[in-house]
């Protein structure tokens, strides 16, 4: 097993990591129904409390945070871990939220039924290089009523103008993510446990081709007890898969090849996220137990738009905001 480093615990159902360019991680604590700041001596700041239950998080060209909120989980603790377990009883609705880092302000930027889209549980997000951004609907599952959605996978621009639902249906999508040139969109199914692909002809589309199950094409499924949870892209294109159940980081070539598979001791290991001046450190929720670690990776990761905001900002308009 890779070595690790712990950076904060006690946080409750961690998800969603942002590395800052100042070391700090900012995450959220799905349970808790907040956004925290988890500083690079480990102590933590919480930054909004939006409720619900804040699952994804992303930079945008704002400096902002975007946020996918889904609505909230009902919860479960066995064996020291704690896990999801259905929709919340006070369940809030899906929502894209945006919020102010300074600040704290919450403010809802898409919710459901917003042009015509039904948001049930928004799970993971990522920004392109045109300013919008694409994110999953992971749905939700009632127990009671003995459902689980279908869902699909969105694409809507930051500035609240549009939102469209791109890829319908999709099996229980949740990491998303593109490739280092754009030309491709990775989206993980958690209980499928595939890893698929959609090729992108612009902003907010993609092609019409796919296999025999559907949208998109199969790029990876493993063998044994494992389920895809959020993911992460190395500068090279291969994709990072957090992986629940036989737990840690699925290492997949754009080729559809297992690169490599980096053990961890939580088997609700969700998200990766990388920073440092290299790119190669790997920062790994280990939702399960409420820690965040830090990790050493082989190669770097993918720098994400709008990762330096203010720089991306100032190319945009001149100089950057105060």
């Amino acid at each position: 097993m890779a070595e690790f480093e712990l950076v904060a615990d006690g946080l409750r159902f961690p998800e969603g990591p942002v590395v800052m360019p100042d070391g700090s991680v900012i995450l959220v604590e799905i349970a808790e129904g907040q956004i925290t700041r988890v500083h690079a001596d480990g102590s933590k700041t919480v930054i909004a409390k939006p409720g619900g239950g804040p699952n994804g998080l992303a930079i945008g060209p704002d400096g902002k945070l975007y946020c996918c909120n889904n609505g909230g989980f009902e919860y479960m603790e066995a064996n020291g871990f704690l896990a999801p377990h259905g929709i919340a009883k006070d369940y809030s609705g899906g929502r894209i939220e945006r919020i102010d880092i300074e600040t704290g302000e919450v403010e809802i930027l898409y919710k459901s039924g917003d042009f015509g889209c039904s948001l049930r549980g928004p799970n993971d997000i990522v920004f392109d290089a045109h300013g919008g951004f694409w994110f999953t609907d992971h749905g939700k599952i009632d127990y009671a009523k003995r459902s689980h959605d279908v869902v699909g996978i969105f694409y809507a621009k930051a500035d609240g103008s549009h939102l469209e639902e791109v890829i319908f249906p999709s099996n229980n999508p949740n990491g998303v993510g593109l490739s280092p040139d754009g030309s491709a969109l990775y989206a993980a199914e958690t209980y499928t446990c595939r890893l698929m692909k959609f090729n992108i002809t612009g902003p907010g589309k993609v092609a019409g081709d796919a296999g025999p199950g559907g949208p998109g094409i199969p790029v990876y499924r493993p063998a044994g007890y494992k389920f895809f949870d959020s993911l992460g892209m190395e500068a090279n294109g291969n994709i990072c898969v957090a992986t629940i159940g036989e737990c840690g980081i699925s290492v997949i070539s754009p080729a559809g090849e297992l690169v490599e598979f980096v053990a961890t001791d939580d088997i609700f290991t969700t998200n990766i996220a990388f920073g440092g001046d290299d790119m190669m450190d790997a920062y790994i929720c280990l939702s399960g137990s409420g820690r965040l670690v830090k990790t050493r990776w082989a190669r770097p990761g993918f720098k994400l738009h709008y990762s330096n905001w203010k720089s991306a900002y100032a190319l945009a308009q001149g100089s950057p905001p105060h």
